[in-house]
């Protein structure tokens, strides 16, 4: 029996996911918008029975078990961790700061009998299920090298937002660098030790924000990690070196390819389709065929991200269908979803890059083992006084 479901959010993703869950036998029940109008106005599109702008409405509906959250990332962990203290499941999107995202796993290490996972749609694209197992298998040896490049037009909204908004989660590194670093770790198996990074902001004003408003949010960023650790791909005594280079600046155009190079060989992911190389042979061959796109359009939303979202819903269903129960779920099926405690990690090396990048040095990736005091600095003014 599938569990019906609760989304939080309507922008592009949310405006895809109603109908591919609906494609996948779940039944939406309760949709939630920053207000009314937007809420009823998506729900009346997608045929959805019941909208508002209050929260624990969706909450505390009765026909609800499976939360999904997209909405601004500021507002992620709140709903988050109260859907999981009523005792629903959850897959959402990324918090705003590691904080946040500790608070989260605590959450999650305190309901583990519920499904809690991060909705990183790359680790579900076809084209990566592939690569991550040909690195298994020892395609490309030992792993030296990742390369990653997404160029793509602005992630701005139309409108003064969240997006324009550094502290609240917006920017290329938050939006989109955030998956690739959680897919890079899902690939190697290895995590970043040490990252060093640049951001720039080139468009701080546009037709739409101007006057005293000004974008925060990064547009550009250029970071490398230096990655290490016992997983299922062997890397180098040195470690696996990465380097990743997203550009917002490029409208009309959409470039998404991840490189992995190794001692005997290399694979490259362009788009959704997937290719090899192994040392010594005279070219490419091409391993894995995009054999087109059936679903629902998303102007928005990147292909990859599109298929990707499309096979975690399939999971989705697999593993809730495997038991009679609603609210409960089997792990097999998801067992490669990000969990919780890897979207701890992921807004770590978030933040350690953009220390290094008003740092300019290396800086370390170190992952907090419990929540700071919020009043650590009031209680450290009082001690020196004291004194």
């Amino acid at each position: 029996m599938l569990p019906g479901v609760g989304v939080f959010g309507t922008g592009s993703t949310a405006r895809v996911l109603v109908p591919l869950l609906k494609a996948e036998g779940f039944e939406v029940h309760a949709l939630w918008g920053r207000s009314e109008e937007e809420a009823g106005s998506l729900a009346k599109e997608l045929a959805i029975p019941f909208h508002t702008s209050r929260s624990d409405d969706v909450l505390l509906h009765q026909e609800v078990d499976l939360v999904c959250i997209y909405i601004p990332p500021s507002m992620t962990r709140q709903i988050a961790v109260k859907a999981m203290g009523i005792g629903k499941n959850v897959v959402c999107e990324k918090a705003a700061t590691a904080v946040d995202a500790f608070k989260m796993v605590t959450a999650a290490r305190y309901y583990p009998q519920l499904l809690s996972i991060m909705g990183n749609t790359l680790r579900f694209l076809p084209a990566f299920v592939a690569m991550r197992q040909l690195l298994v298998e020892g395609y490309v040896g030992e792993v030296q090298v990742c390369d990653v490049r997404v160029y793509g037009p602005s992630l701005l909204d139309r409108s003064y937002g969240w997006t324009c908004e550094e502290l609240m989660g917006g920017g290329g590194l938050h939006t989109v660098g955030s998956a690739v670093i959680d897919l890079l770790s899902h690939l190697t198996g290895a995590r970043a030790r040490r990252v060093h990074g640049l951001l720039r902001t080139f468009v701080q004003q546009n037709g739409a924000i101007r006057g005293i408003r000004r974008v925060t949010s990064d547009d550009f960023c250029f970071f490398q990690m230096l990655m290490g650790g016992a997983g299922p791909v062997s890397g180098t005594s040195s470690g696996v070196c990465c380097t990743v280079t997203l550009n917002f600046n490029m409208p009309g155009s959409f470039v998404h390819e991840v490189m992995v190079v190794g001692s005997t060989g290399r694979l490259v992911a362009r788009g959704t389709e997937l290719f090899g190389q192994r040392n010594g042979s005279n070219g490419e061959e091409q391993l894995l065929v995009d054999s087109g796109w059936a679903g629902p359009g998303a102007q928005e939303m990147p292909l990859p991200h599109l298929r990707g979202l499309s096979s975690m819903v399939k999971a989705l269903r697999q593993s809730f269908q495997a038991h009679d129960e609603r609210r409960s779920w089997a792990r097999a099926p998801v067992a490669t979803a990000p969990t919780f405690e890897d979207g701890l990690y992921v807004q770590t090396v978030v933040e350690a890059v953009k220390r290094s990048s008003c740092s300019g040095e290396w800086e370390c990736v170190e992952i907090m083992s419990q929540e700071p005091d919020p009043n650590q600095n009031l209680c450290e003014a009082l001690q020196r006084n004291k004194n």
